[in-house]
């Protein structure tokens, strides 16, 4: 009964061990070249070799060529892929490990479509993105339009900061809020402070709900 945290567009290690210092459940590593935040396989290795057990690592791609993706695969020991493109179901299942399917809620997204056309997706990522976007905007959607419910457990990105985080919880109850720009002083670089203060906000709205 607790709202799980992934801090995605880890760049430096020293960010990823601050990260499950204060909590982390996931990190995410972002592999799409046109993100200012996007890391090549070594950069990536020694992010993942400064992360500790039970911690996990997820991969984020955007329509990704096959062989390009099995070549990080083979070099980089990510435990779940986060999607953002246009990736059909098959196209996300191939590679034969567990995956997120992110929904653009930047445009005129249909949460329940994404979720019928990916039955095997562990679970839907809420972003601010547009189609053929990455995420990472700074910008969050209109959480009107959030799912009141749904067959698997979603999770909230797109905007989120130490100043909204609790109420976005409150008002939503996500499984996971997913923060990259929020937390950081520049495109990849984390704040230790803004860090900190989105862990604090996030486990005192838990200890105030439960």
């Amino acid at each position: 009964m607790r709202t799980r945290i992934k801090i995605c567009g880890i760049t430096r290690p020293q960010d990823a061990v601050l990260a499950c210092e204060l909590g982390a459940d996931a990190l995410g590593l972002v592999f799409y070249p046109g993100s200012p935040r996007c890391v090549g396989v070594a950069q990536a290795q020694a992010v993942l070799g400064a992360k500790p057990p039970f911690v996990t690592a997820v991969g984020l791609f955007l329509d990704p060529r096959a062989d390009q993706l099995q070549e990080v695969l083979a070099q980089v020991p990510l435990d779940l892929l986060q999607f953002h493109g246009d990736e059909s179901a098959g196209d996300c299942e191939r590679y034969g490990r567990p995956y997120i399917k992110a929904v653009p809620m930047g445009g005129q997204a249909d949460v329940q479509a994404y979720a019928a056309s990916h039955p095997r997706a562990r679970a839907l990522l809420l972003d601010s993105h547009g189609v053929g976007q990455a995420g990472g905007t700074g910008s969050a959607f209109d959480w009107s339009r959030w799912p009141k419910s749904l067959d698997r457990p979603l999770i909230l990105a797109g905007g989120l900061h130490p100043g909204n985080v609790a109420e976005a919880i409150v008002r939503l109850r996500p499984h996971a809020v997913d923060v990259s720009s929020g937390v950081e002083s520049a495109p990849g670089l984390k704040d230790p402070h803004r860090l900190a203060e989105f862990f604090k906000e996030v486990h005192r709205v838990d200890c105030e709900r439960y």
